[in-house]
């Protein structure tokens, strides 16, 4: 079964469905799942340089008071999941664009999943700064990746177009929130949804 996740690496949501995700098909070990993980930018528009944080979230979702509820139910939400989501430490808000280059990278060399899971490590636990391509480097660099190639390939402009072509593509076939789970191009489920709400996909997918 192939199942595209469309996914913003700075998306809290998006590292909960995964999560949500990996248990649903632990729960139908008779499914063997190929994940391809597509680009959605959450802020197309984000300067190369990203934004301060805080500046970002007031900005986004207008007062200090509604901040913190949603970063509280988000922490809840992760704990749920085995995420220790640790906002304090996130000083940077990035632009996304090579992120979702790294991830087409480690995929053609077999490592797609591994870099996605250290991309949401690295930005939500760790605090670091997903837009530097020392950090992608490392994350790559991580998981096997040889270091050599993968600097020459994140210091190109290589899949630059693709990424805004697959983030339009994104938005043509209807996706508008992230995560966004198509199984086998024909059922779509928008949200992180419970993993028992997601295993009754894969069941309807596999029929």
């Amino acid at each position: 079964m192939q199942i595209d996740v469309f996914f913003d690496p700075i998306c809290p949501w998006c590292f909960i469905g995964k999560r949500r995700l990996q248990r649903a098909l632990g729960q139908r070990p008779g499914i063997s799942a190929v994940l391809n993980w597509r680009p959605f930018m959450l802020n197309p528009d984000m300067p190369p340089q990203g934004m301060e944080r805080h500046a970002y979230l007031l900005h986004k979702f207008g007062t200090e008071a509604r901040v913190r509820r949603l970063l509280g139910a988000l922490e809840a939400t992760g704990q749920s999941e085995e995420i220790g989501f640790n906002f304090d430490d996130i000083q940077h808000t990035p632009a996304t664009h090579d992120a979702h280059r790294l991830v087409k990278y480690a995929a053609e060399h077999g490592q797609g999943e591994p870099v996605v899971e250290n991309l949401f490590r690295s930005f939500f636990i760790e605090g670091r700064n997903i837009g530097l391509l020392d950090e992608l480097s490392a994350i790559g660099r991580s998981v096997g990746l040889d270091g050599g190639a993968l600097d020459a390939y994140l210091d190109s402009t290589v899949d630059a177009s693709w990424v805004i072509e697959q983030n339009s593509q994104a938005h043509r076939l209807g996706v508008n929130g992230v995560p966004c789970f198509l199984f086998n191009d024909e059922l779509a489920l928008q949200g992180a949804q419970p993993s028992d709400i997601l295993a009754r996909l894969l069941d309807a997918a596999a029929a």
